[in-house]
């Protein structure tokens, strides 16, 4: 495909997408509204760098637009400039998102955002990793140039921090929102494309931490305790770990998997052990290296189905359902309708299908024994 004439008419009556040529597709600043929009770059400019524009297309438009291929950004070895400094563009932008002072020091978003244009070699597409994410600099700089060139740019965040809580999820979800805070209130909302760059879907996970599985760690009451002697060696704490702690929810109390959606956990937070439902279902996901591609929940007679579908890493190519309900008290027609249930859905057919509990869905395997396995896999590599 060419490029047609891409910086030639200022502004075109019709559609985006004009056909000029077997093969070829002139794109103007036109959107599919018909409203005139400008160019990103001078005309001069785009001729100097034609060479560096490619087409793109933008499937939420199904529509044709132009990217620039590389960085072109000349960068000096000594940042100077006071849009780098952290006071004013780092704590004070913070503090007008959040409405009051959370944190001390925040970068500036101007810092990462440069060193995100000189550090990335494919400018619209990467994933940006950053371990001590802190107040969420690093998130918001995404979004930020997201917006400004259409990039499809995504961020994983890691913290351990109280902070996450009280700054850096607070800071995601509201830049998400408007670009623009004073005092914590937004001063405008996003407009259309700035909204149409912005991230659909911001997802967080929370582990459960060293400190919380030894606490929820808990010996069955009806089962005999063994008499050790003062000497633990390596077998009978395993058999102790298997077996009289084998009803502890931290340590995947496959019984209660008949209700994965009230699953629940004691975990420290804030100095207190409060009482939180685990996600189990994406904690095998994870467990089981699956690639997502849907998330669906269906209702029948009253009862939810969660059904997750993707491919793993071990098997790429090769579809896979997980699905979960709630099993407990079910009954042999209660299980029949359950068959007919899944039948009935040919959106549920794949290569490997799961589900939790008991079932009489025909090729279905269960869920309990190898997130079991997995969960206490060793590690490697």
């Amino acid at each position: 495909m060419g490029f047609g004439d891409v910086c030639a008419p200022d502004y075109h009556p019709g559609s985006m997408n004009v056909p000029v040529g077997e093969g070829t597709v002139a794109v103007y600043p036109v959107d599919t509204n018909g409203v005139e929009r400008k160019w990103r770059f001078a005309r001069s400019t785009v001729q100097g760098i034609v060479d560096e524009l490619f087409p793109h297309f933008v499937k939420s438009r199904k529509e044709w637009d132009i990217r620039r291929r590389k960085n072109t950004f000349n960068f000096k070895t000594v940042w100077s400039d006071p849009k780098y400094f952290g006071n004013n563009h780092g704590t004070q932008l913070l503090n007008h998102i959040l409405g009051t002072q959370s944190f001390d020091y925040p970068k500036s978003i101007n810092t990462v955002v440069d060193c995100l244009r000189a550090g990335l070699n494919d400018q619209t597409q990467s994933t940006v990793l950053d371990y001590f994410a802190g107040s969420g600099t690093t998130g918001h700089a995404v979004i930020n140039l997201n917006r400004e060139d259409g990039g499809e740019r995504k961020f994983i965040l890691v913290e351990m921090g109280e902070y996450f809580d009280t700054v850096l999820l607070p800071r995601i979800k509201k830049v998400t929102y408007s670009p623009e805070w004073k005092d914590g209130r937004p001063k405008r909302a996003a407009m259309p494309e700035e909204a149409e760059r912005s991230p659909r879907i911001v997802k967080y996970l929370r582990l459960e931490s060293y400190e919380d599985a030894l606490d929820g760690i808990g010996f069955d009451e009806d089962a005999e305790l063994l008499d050790l002697e003062p000497r633990i060696d390596g077998y009978l704490l395993k058999y102790m770990l298997r077996w009289e702690t084998k009803r502890s929810e931290t340590l995947l109390n496959a019984a209660k998997l008949t209700r994965p959606f009230d699953y629940r956990l004691h975990v420290h937070a804030q100095g207190e052990t409060r009482e939180r439902t685990a996600d189990v279902a994406e904690t095998f996901n994870y467990l089981l290296g699956l690639n997502v591609r849907t998330r669906r929940v269906y209702d029948h007679g009253g009862r939810r189905y969660l059904v997750y579908r993707g491919e793993t890493r071990e098997n790429p190519g090769r579809g896979v359902a997980v699905i979960w309900r709630e099993t407990e008290g079910w009954m042999e027609e209660d299980f029949a309708r359950d068959r007919e249930f899944v039948g009935e859905q040919r959106d549920l057919s794949a290569d490997t299908l799961y589900v939790n509990g008991d079932s009489c869905i025909p090729g279905a395997r269960a869920i309990e024994p190898l997130f079991k396995a997995r969960m206490f896999a060793g590690a490697s590599g």
